[in-house]
């Protein structure tokens, strides 16, 4: 899709809603007052359907008092939440296997990643939006959650932040087989791994998600595996 000007009539997500029904999509940024070495110019709607991308032109003033204009494209889909369920009884982490088509087309063999549960907020509060993704993905009614961090995953492009949550679960928390949602094209596995196996499976490459590794290592330096033991308890 062109590039659009911020003016023009017709346009999806300025003046026509676009696949999520939003409009003035071009609007956001041009009212950013927190850095004074900082001015938008200009904002650029490049495509608009789930997703939003953009091209932003502000005036940035570099530490040796320069002011140079620049050029930036913002990838925005909204913010997320993940969460890693953990047994400490039996030493064990619920994460599930899908397939990822950008890291496919990337190089990782086969697609099929290793993650922790995640997804959008999708209007909802982070805490809501992961027992909402637990359930759908894992088949896991979860009860109380430990907020980890929230993570800007990727600031040179991506506008995203993430919330990381943690919890505690037994079997006896299985409420479904989970597998994510059909009629939205989801076809999950859900893996039950050794915590071991798990940090195993980040050395040699087998787990090579960013969310996933963050909140393992945390597991085992700060968290339930750690001597500290578990923050829920």
């Amino acid at each position: 899709m062109t590039a659009v000007d911020a003016g023009t009539v017709g346009v999806r997500g300025v003046d026509v809603p676009d696949d999520r029904g939003r409009t003035g999509l071009h609007l956001t940024g041009r009212d950013l007052t927190g850095n004074p070495d900082v001015v938008v110019r200009d904002v650029e709607l490049v495509a608009s359907a789930w997703h939003v991308l953009r091209r932003t032109t502000f005036d940035h003033r570099r530490r040796d008092g320069r002011w140079t204009t620049e050029r930036r494209e913002t990838y925005d889909r909204g913010n997320g939440a993940t969460l890693l369920l953990y047994d400490t009884g039996r030493r064990t982490v619920l994460l599930t296997r899908q397939f990822r088509y950008p890291a496919y087309v990337n190089g990782h063999p086969d697609g099929l990643l290793v993650e922790a549960a995640a997804g959008p907020l999708d209007d909802q509060d982070p805490e809501s939006a992961i027992r909402r993704e637990a359930e759908e993905e894992l088949g896991v009614a979860v009860g109380g959650l430990t907020h980890v961090f929230d993570v800007f995953m990727s600031p040179g492009s991506v506008t995203e932040r993430l919330h990381f949550f943690a919890a505690p679960y037994t079997p006896a928390d299985r409420i479904s087989a989970g597998g994510g949602l059909a009629e939205e094209g989801e076809d999950i596995e859900v893996l039950e791994l050794g915590v071991d196996e798990a940090l195993t499976m980040v050395g040699d490459g087998r787990i090579a998600d960013a969310k996933t590794i963050m909140l393992l290592q945390w597991a085992v330096l700060h968290g339930p595996f750690s001597r500290g033991g578990d923050p829920a308890a």
